[in-house]
């Protein structure tokens, strides 16, 4: 059963850094097809902030493209999200999400990032 541990969320002043980590417990990513970052803000929906394939392309959204980087540390079976130049509209529940390729996802149980003006 692969479990995800997310950690690295936080209170950051404006303009701050964090890097959240997702880490899986089980051998997932040689049948990774693709993870992604969610964050969540309190009465609003959900929004996909950063994607990663297989093959190592990358997505974002409009609102963070430039300050959050999402890549891939496959010795540590880990999804990392640099977020930098933190806003408070960023302040959010930071989850991560990875799918195989047998079409299987996998949740992590979220992160508080707090980005206090």
């Amino acid at each position: 059963q692969v479990q995800l541990e997310e950690s690295g969320g936080g209170l950051v002043q404006a303009g701050g850094s964090l890097r959240l980590s997702c880490a899986a417990s089980g051998s997932i990513f040689g049948g990774l097809a693709a993870a992604y970052w969610y964050r969540q803000a309190p009465g609003k929906q959900r929004e996909l902030v950063a994607t990663i394939t297989s093959g190592g392309s990358t997505d974002y959204a409009n609102s963070v493209k430039g300050r959050f980087t999402i890549s891939r540390d496959t010795a540590k079976n880990a999804v990392l999200l640099e977020m930098n130049s933190l806003k408070p509209e960023d302040t959010a529940v930071y989850s991560c999400n990875l799918v195989t390729i047998w079409g299987i996802g996998y949740w992590g149980q979220g992160t508080q990032v707090t980005v206090s003006s």
